[in-house]
């Protein structure tokens, strides 16, 4: 036996389908659930819409249809008010997904550690700034503080690091930069390797301690369980030259 599809034009099935009783009451004259005939539009899930409907074979339809124990007879299928779905997108609206957070650039966040610098060299810090940014955006931005809270380890990485930590909810800083303008001491470096750290970025070498290139470089040594990445020299000249203008004024 040989299967044609229907040749029918679309006005055909317009005019065919305007003579049809509402769909909302369905084909089932006797509201027993009995399919009688499958015009061409008509869907009749579960068994080959060219026979007689088989006991049971109105299960899925009846699913679809939101009435238990009632066979689909029409389509588009009705809804449990007995509303009958006009035809449309079968997805009409579309989930947003956020756009991922920009990360500002390098010479940018150094900008923001060159604030913190020049305002520790107004209170007579050492004019060193750190930031640190996850997410796209600063969470923490701190000076050395070493005079004002007399503790040598008031570096101002070890205290962005420790804002940046509490901020976060974790000691763990796996996708955190830090950005500061003179390249780390060993503690600092150390700092930065205990808070697993991501990227660290510095601006002015630190030929007297520096610890990651200059004298050591605790952030590309094997023998550590944790490296990172370490971006030099961002805008060298100005973080040189706030360090050089607060020495100048200490000597004279």
């Amino acid at each position: 036996m040989t299967v044609r599809p229907h040749t029918r034009s679309r006005r055909a099935e317009s005019s065919a389908l305007a003579s049809l009783p509402d769909p909302a009451h369905g084909l089932d004259p006797g509201d027993k659930g009995i399919v009688t005939s499958h015009p061409f539009w008509s869907v009749a899930v579960g068994s080959c819409a060219t026979g007689t409907r088989e006991p049971g074979q109105g299960r899925k339809a009846a699913a679809l249809s939101g009435n238990p124990g009632v066979p689909q007879t029409t389509w588009p299928p009705l809804s449990r008010a007995g509303v009958t779905h006009a035809w449309g997108p079968i997805v009409n609206k579309m989930d947003l997904v956020p756009d991922e957070p920009t990360m500002p650039s390098d010479d940018d966040l150094m900008e923001s550690a060159l604030v913190e610098a020049r305002r520790a060299s107004k209170l007579g810090e050492v004019p060193v700034g750190a930031v640190v940014v996850a997410g796209g955006q600063i969470v923490a931005r701190r000076h050395n503080e070493r005079e004002a809270t007399i503790d040598p380890t008031a570096h101002a990485e070890v205290l962005a690091l420790r804002d940046a930590a509490a901020k976060l909810g974790s000691w763990r800083l796996e996708d955190a930069t830090l950005v500061v303008t003179l390249e780390p001491c060993p503690l600092c470096a150390g700092a930065a390797w205990a808070s697993r750290i991501s990227r660290v970025v510095w601006g002015a070498p630190n030929p007297e301690a520096g610890a990651l290139g200059s004298l050591y470089h605790l952030g590309s040594d094997p023998r550590l369980n944790h490296e990172f990445r370490v971006t030099a020299g961002i805008r060298e000249d100005e973080c040189v030259a706030v360090l050089k203008e607060f020495f100048d004024q200490r000597r004279n």
